[in-house]
């Protein structure tokens, strides 16, 4: 072994500007793999963040909604008598809605405007300030990315813009809460009480005098987590009209949300082949070009496992350099970018990438390495037939 080593590094040190064009082409895909779970993980966490994060084991929907959030309808009697059933711990409504918030550069910052009830399953927990209170109070608890986003902090007064039938209304709601981890549908979220957000959620002319608040889901929180499927038999016997589903099923009906994920998916994957031929090509080449050398070696009583070795180890060390060069540009490039690119270097799905991309570089070396140990002597050397 220390033989290979020795061949592996002389060869790597003598043709090093050869080699590291390839670690720098092996940093490239290593920086687009990356980049890619990033960006996978980031629109899968913007478009679930919020129903991932939810303290409720069990979402009730409008029966012919087909788990569709935004197509479901309930109301207060669907709530009442939800929280009625046995092994219900608490439930709270959840009403969806989009507004905007003008900022003092007369911009305006698109959010998602969602009403939830004070104490109950679907407010978040917020990390400054204090949560809702009273139904009636206008006051808001916002997401941190409407303040990374905007720079407002936790008790300055927004402005609400809301289209309310043919004109547009302007709201004030006091900010007394900041929660994170809580975006919903791709857009940073602010949360409101129901009666709050039915007076400024957007109207068209004839809900204008509406004032019950619709509900879109009721998000139930279970006395004990591990009878999620025979307390959802229970609430859809009983609660009539209605569906329940997990956390699990929610999101994965969130419209788009698994075609998204599987594009994501079959992108890196392909990434990967590419990097496998990329790779593979490059080596392949490299010991066509040192047929003589290797021949020269086996003749003078070299062993396959000795030249086997030092080619395994040469494509291991290229390998290893332009991951590691990529990771560097990753990082940089990460700082860079706006928060408004949904990009998050999640741990174990970057962790993953690094070592689907350490294992390509065998992979695709594999047929050079077969290739430089079924290698003739005699016939490399021009001396057979």
């Amino acid at each position: 072994m220390s033989i290979s080593f020795y061949l592996a590094f002389k060869e790597l040190w003598r043709n090093r500007g050869r080699f590291f064009l390839i670690s720098l082409v092996i940093a490239l895909i290593s920086l687009l793999v990356l980049f890619n779970a990033a960006l996978g993980e980031g629109l899968g966490t913007n478009n679930r963040q919020y129903i991932a994060n939810l303290d409720a084991q069990l979402i009730v929907f409008l029966d012919k909604a087909d788990y569709l959030i935004s197509s479901s309808r309930l109301d207060q009697a669907d709530l009442r008598a939800v929280r009625r059933i046995e092994g219900v711990a608490d439930a709270g409504p959840i009403s969806t809605s989009n507004t905007a918030i003008l900022l003092n550069n007369d911009e305006v910052l698109k959010v998602s405007l969602l009403g939830v009830e004070a104490g109950r399953p679907g407010l978040p927990q917020v990390v400054e300030g204090f949560p809702l209170r009273t139904d009636q109070a206008k006051e808001t608890v916002i997401d941190r990315n409407v303040a990374l986003r905007s720079d407002i902090q936790v008790g300055d007064e927004i402005t609400i813009r809301s289209t309310q039938g043919p004109e547009d209304e302007f709201y004030v709601l006091k900010v007394v809460g900041l929660t994170e981890g809580q975006a919903y549908f791709f857009q940073p979220t602010i949360f409101v009480t129901p009666s709050i957000w039915e007076l400024v959620r957007p109207k068209s002319e004839v809900e204008l005098n509406k004032t019950i608040p619709d509900i879109n889901v009721i998000a139930v929180k279970l006395n004990d987590p591990t009878q999620t499927k025979a307390v959802g038999e229970r609430l859809t016997t009983l609660v009539t009209n209605t569906r329940t589903a997990d956390i699990t099923t929610t999101i994965n009906n969130i419209p788009g949300y698994t075609a998204q994920q599987g594009t994501i998916q079959t992108m890196g994957i392909f990434t990967l082949l590419i990097g496998i031929l990329v790779i593979g090509g490059f080596f392949q080449i490299q010991v066509l070009q040192k047929v003589p050398q290797i021949g020269m070696l086996k003749a003078i009583g070299s062993s396959n496992e000795v030249v086997g070795g030092a080619a395994v180890i040469q494509i291991m060390i290229v390998t290893a350099l332009g991951v590691a060069i990529g990771g560097i540009f990753t990082f940089i490039l990460s700082l860079v970018f706006p928060p408004t690119v949904p990009l998050i270097f999640n741990g174990s799905a970057s962790v993953l990438a690094i070592l689907g991309l350490l294992v390509i570089g065998p992979m695709g070396g594999l047929v050079s390495v077969l290739y430089a140990v079924l290698i003739e002597p005699l016939k490399a050397l021009r001396l057979s037939q």
